[in-house]
């Protein structure tokens, strides 16, 4: 028997005993794969760019916003934008934490209630104003970002508001919105990306009133501060007073940091964020009531990569931030400095740089604004958008913050202490450089972006493929698969041999943009085929062609960032027509710097040195080439394990959890 607190057998393809250290490779792809959402109800553009179906509509005209989502946000922003000046980012970067101060001014102006429904005590923002907010936050101090980014986007507001009963959103989401910060626990000493080896656990009592918490997690980004918290925890499979066995699972709860049996363990210090509150969390012996427990027993990853689907747009708003702030040091600075007679941006060694600083900078900003508009119609899937906008624009930001350090020279390198102390402009380059450096690992490493994408891009042929694509599957079921898919490549093929990219008369409405959405047309065919021939050729081993998919997927990311370039110069047309000329040339500089980077992914797919690195990492991990590492010393070692130990028990370190409030 089972009961209602259970997930459907789906969501749990491995028993909670086969969950953790011995976990395989078979059932850690079992758990990702239950995670995924596989339904698709809303169209996707980002998918159809992969399967070679370019539907502009789907994009452009631009998403309008309602009149009051603008009105409320413009009014926020003034009043945000006033407070922010009245803080100091070099504070927070020289003690390392945000004052207290800052925070209780963030929470009476509403802050940690942007996303929160207005109802619930929140500012009810849509998600491109909220984007703005942490946009301009983040530009006084990437740590402020961080902070608000972790408590709305992924902590308690978001899974209580979309997966909470009508209780729980009563009881936290007004809590959240006048300050309460919360976190998001997932990862662990030993789990990152594969939570088939979660060690924490949550044991249901006796009387089935409550259950019992033991773990550690790591990287707790506001877990210092925080008064609630997510957390994700194993239940075992167990069965309750009446007879009936549940099959548990990973599942998520939230809990109060005040409980007895946490113990902040440390307060983990970085190359970068230098202001955030990020630690060491140890859990033992926590009770915690089954009212707290979110959605079903076993649902907590699903409800993780929910909450992500749209939290993820946090990080390219604040890359936005660090584009612009980039842009007016490198075009000030540039024409500041003078070398061999001349401002050295007027040197092409320098003014390519900036070239692509401004380029960039505008596409960040289409990217960003698209996703999140769209997020805010509700009438698309953006689960690809806002997963390729994550990738891409943390990728595309640290080039623009390493070039910005490069032309600035030995002053991007120092520090903006000492440039004041010797009497010039405090600009804190090397900082900007340090703090962006994260955003390409926080909430999905790029590598584990590019395999979550690359799975959604190539889910129409591992479903049309069927057992042809399973590397268990015998010669006869690979037989009877190989008819079927014929029937759908059949249909799908020649749809990918012409199209609108083809025709010079295709989107003339964009002027001098057109030529480039034609581009993206034809290069979206083209990637479709190129990954049929990936499938073809690999068929159950390309999900291990790990660097053939992520060209596929950085490909897809360049053609979806030119097409929201075009489409925002072409909607600025008629809502700031002063501005228009100007991004129509932002635009398509992007749209050609772009393309020079799609070619080269293109030529790469097929003309690279992948099998033979594959060889050669294979001899480095065998000690093969140890030799070559004589000569220096190590001195990390005997400092301790390459991963601490997690095993449950209590602690026996000083809590150092704080409040603010």
């Amino acid at each position: 028997m089972s009961s209602a607190t259970d997930s459907p057998a789906a969501d749990v393809p491995v028993a909670p005993d086969k969950i953790g250290p011995e976990a395989t490779e078979a059932d850690a792809r079992a758990i990702t794969e239950a995670a995924r959402e596989t339904t698709w109800d809303r169209p996707s553009f980002a998918k159809g760019l992969y399967l070679g179906s370019f539907d502009l509509s789907l994009i452009h005209p631009w998403p309008e916003a309602r009149t009051e989502d603008v009105e409320r946000g413009e009014e926020f922003m003034a009043r945000l934008t006033a407070y922010c000046r009245t803080m100091s980012g070099r504070l927070i970067e020289r003690d390392a934490r945000i004052p207290d101060q800052y925070l209780a001014g963030l929470a009476e102006l509403g802050v940690f209630g942007m996303k929160i429904p207005r109802e619930y005590g929140g500012l009810g923002l849509s998600l491109v104003y909220y984007g703005r907010a942490l946009a301009l936050l983040g530009s006084v101090h990437p740590s402020l970002g961080a902070l608000l980014s972790a408590h709305q986007s992924i902590g308690v507001p978001e899974p209580v508001k979309v997966f909470g009963t009508a209780d729980q959103k009563q009881e936290y989401l007004p809590r959240c919105a006048a300050g309460a910060i919360t976190a998001f626990l997932l990862t662990e000493p030993d789990v990152g990306s594969d939570p088939a080896r979660m060690g924490s656990t949550a044991v249901p009592t006796d009387d089935g009133d409550a259950y019992v918490l033991d773990g550690v997690k790591l990287w707790t980004t506001n877990g210092v501060i925080a008064e609630l918290v997510v957390v994700m925890a194993l239940v075992p499979q167990h069965t309750d007073s009446d007879g009936n066995v549940h099959k548990g699972g990973i599942s998520a709860f939230v809990v109060e940091m005040d409980s007895p049996g946490i113990t902040v363990e440390n307060r983990n210090a970085f190359m970068g964020l230098r202001g955030i509150e990020n630690g060491v969390t140890r859990f033992h012996q926590v009770r915690v009531p089954a009212a707290n427990r979110l959605g079903r027993e076993g649902q907590g990853l699903k409800i993780a990569l929910t909450t992500l689907n749209t939290g993820r747009l946090s990080i390219p708003a604040l890359c936005v931030a660090s584009g612009r702030w980039s842009l007016k040091i490198a075009r000030e600075w540039s024409n500041a400095r003078t070398q061999w007679g001349r401002p050295v941006g007027k040197h092409e060694a320098v003014g390519k740089k900036i070239a692509f600083i401004a380029a960039s900078a505008f596409a960040l900003d289409a990217v960003f604004e698209l996703s999140a508009e769209m997020a805010d119609a509700g009438q698309k899937d953006v689960r690809i958008e806002a997963a390729l906008a994550k990738l891409w624009s943390t990728e595309i930001s640290c080039r623009i913050a390493d070039e910005l350090v490069q032309i600035r020279g030995g002053r991007g390198f120092e520090t903006a202490d000492s440039l004041e102390a010797r009497g010039e402009r405090a600009v804190p380059a090397e900082q900007q450089l340090r703090d962006l450096r994260i955003n390409r690992i926080f909430e999905g490493s790029s590598e584990i972006m590019k395999l979550l994408i690359a799975r959604e891009a190539v889910d129409a042929h591992l479903a049309a493929a069927g057992d042809l694509a399973s590397a268990d599957a015998s010669l006869s079921d690979k037989a009877r698969a190989a008819v079927g898919a014929s029937g759908f490549y059949a249909k799908w093929l020649p749809k990918l041999v012409a199209g609108a990219g083809m025709d010079p008369r295709s989107y003339t409405e964009f002027g001098r943009l057109a030529k480039q959405l034609r581009f993206v047309e034809r290069s979206s065919r083209r990637l479709a085929r190129q990954t049929f021939y990936g499938m073809g050729r690999w068929q159950a081993k390309l999900e291990h062609k790990q660097a053939f998919l992520g060209r596929i997927v950085d490909i897809g990311a360049e053609l979806f960032a030119m097409a929201a370039c075009c489409s925002r110069a072409e909607g600025m047309l008629h809502t700031n027509p002063e501005r228009a000329a100007t991004a129509y040339e932002l635009a398509e500089a992007y749209c050609e710097q772009a393309r020079v980077r799609v070619d080269e992914y293109f030529d790469q797919l097929w003309r690279n040195t992948d099998d033979a690195d594959r060889d050669l990492t294979e001899k480095v991990l065998a000690g093969d080439y140890t030799w070559l590492e004589a000569g220096v010393l190590d001195q990390s070692e005997g400092t301790g394990p390459w991963i601490a130990d997690a095993s449950p028990r209590a602690s026996v370190k000083e809590d150092l959890h704080r409040k603010y409030r």
